[in-house]
């Protein structure tokens, strides 16, 4: 009799090994902010399905099976150049969040991910970040998108100063996300699709200066490039750098005094590849004069500190980050 209760004890392991393994299957619900139940189901399963599904794919180490997804193939087409750069796990297997409504239909925002290096020989930690998925107002998935923090998102939302306003700005918050995820994406279509032909671009470099071996107050210095330019030399970053990682951790949006289509944003990035790394503004002039196809006249980067005093490194004076007064519009 013992010898079955053992059989059996070890029948009762074995059949909840399978369970074990799929402990990374990921259930999204949403807590509140849509009505329609039928919308709702669909947005929860599909959020489920493609975090679970990144899930199965780092597990086994192979690529997303998208067809299995049931998504549209402009979404396939994003979450492929993503998972090359920045393949992803999602952290948690029960994720409880708000449905947010945008002039176009529905955001669920928070989605925990850790990106994954892809460098040969990189040892460092995983990256944390957080996924924001829309969809429109029949719950159909239109985007996956690297997302800013929900305080940046909601501080910007807030100082909206009428109808039309609020809705810019939730449209520059979408543009900034899919701005960012261009970078982690390598995809310089959707970036030259969004400069303006004419479109300036100004990037700053610190000089550190000596004088008889004594250190002087550094010197910005900088430099015009083209919209043709600016995306020469970024094909060219994109092709050497195996993973690039672009974040932002600061963020103001401030719409013009008197054309009120134009709108600065500035940004706090931080940006690093296999090369390079640095911490520093970003400052874009968007035109919405045409909201179905917003422009960027102007992107201005400069880094956030440098030597004043030949001494120390200090944050550079918020008078000296680019703003809507440095242009004319």
């Amino acid at each position: 009799m013992k010898r079955i209760k053992t059989i059996v004890l070890v029948y009762a392991l074995f059949v909840q090994i399978p369970a074990v393994l799929a402990a990374d299957a990921v259930t999204v619900r949403i807590s509140d902010g849509i009505e329609n139940a039928t919308v709702k189901k669909r947005i929860e399963t599909v959020i489920s399905n493609i975090l679970t599904e990144a899930n199965a794919a780092q597990e086994a180490g192979r690529q997303m099976n998208y067809a299995r997804l049931g998504i549209p193939e402009s979404v396939q087409k994003s979450l492929a150049m993503l998972w090359e750069n920045s393949p992803f796990e999602c952290i948690e297997t029960d994720i409880v969040e708000h449905c947010l409504t945008t002039p176009s239909g529905y955001q669920v925002r928070n989605l925990p991910l850790l990106l994954k290096h892809v460098t040969p020989g990189d040892s460092s930690d995983d990256d944390y970040q957080e996924a924001v998925v829309s969809f429109d107002k029949n719950g159909n998935v239109v985007s996956f998108y690297l997302s800013i923090s929900m305080n940046l998102y909601m501080n910007v939302v807030r100082q909206n100063r009428e109808i039309t306003d609020l809705r810019r700005r939730q449209l520059i918050l979408d543009y900034v996300e899919q701005f960012r995820t261009a970078y982690n994406q390598k995809d310089s279509t959707f970036l030259e699709a969004v400069f303006s032909d004419d479109a300036l671009i100004i990037t700053g470099k610190v000089i550190e200066r000596r004088q008889d071996n004594i250190r002087l107050p550094d010197k910005i210095e900088y430099k015009k490039q083209s919209k043709k330019q600016y995306l020469t030399n970024l094909k060219r970053v994109f092709k050497i750098n195996k993973h690039i990682r672009v974040t932002f951790d600061e963020i103001e949006v401030m719409r013009h005094p008197t054309n009120v289509d134009f709108y600065g944003v500035t940004l706090h990035q931080g940006y690093s590849s296999d090369t390079y790394h640095d911490d520093g503004y970003v400052f874009l002039l968007w035109d919405f004069q045409d909201e179905t196809h917003p422009q960027i006249h102007v992107r201005t980067w400069q880094p956030d500190s440098y030597s004043q005093d030949g001494k120390t490194a200090t944050r550079i004076p918020k008078d000296e980050i680019f703003s809507l007064a440095d242009f004319d519009i």
